[in-house]
């Protein structure tokens, strides 16, 4: 499990466009759980989908919220599920939720959700977090935002 925190560098936090532009697999092997969120999409469908408080969709759908423009997110948590993974099975779980989840502050980092392979969060539009089993999406997460900040050091602080 590895996790980072990107909080500097940028001209704003929680914009997930380039994430899923720049790390294919984001779309092409993964189901998303979107929980909690708080973003204002451009688009007036995509609006209403997201002011629930969670959502099931396809790699494919994540996309297609992206090529809408990129916006910004103020708060949420988009996990991501290998395909064969059923929401139903999901959903037996809690939600994850960014707002006062401790977890994200003391190590170990781990994932929220039990059946998830990859967390990326919008804390209060302030900071993005990726958590991943897979190191290698960290590597591609740190490749698009050399910036970011391994989570573990940063909360040893």
């Amino acid at each position: 499990m590895k996790g980072v925190i990107l909080n500097k560098g940028e001209k704003g936090y929680s914009y997930f466009k380039q994430i899923f532009d720049k790390i294919t697999v984001l779309s092409t092997d993964y189901n998303w759980l979107i929980s909690y969120p708080e973003c204002y999409p451009n688009d007036k469908e995509w609006e209403k989908k997201l002011q629930k408080k969670y959502l099931w969709i396809s790699g494919k759908e994540i996309k297609d919220i992206f090529r809408l423009g990129d916006f910004q997110w103020v708060w949420g948590v988009l996990s991501g599920f290998s395909q064969n993974i059923l929401s139903e099975d999901v959903l037996k779980y809690p939600l994850p939720y960014a707002d006062g989840y401790p977890g994200f502050w003391k190590n170990p980092v781990t994932l929220q959700h039990p059946l998830a392979e990859i967390e990326i969060v919008a804390w209060d539009s302030c900071c993005t977090l990726c958590i991943a089993k897979e190191k290698q999406i960290i590597d591609e997460f740190l490749k698009v935002y050399n910036q970011a900040e391994d989570l573990e050091k940063y909360n040893k602080k």
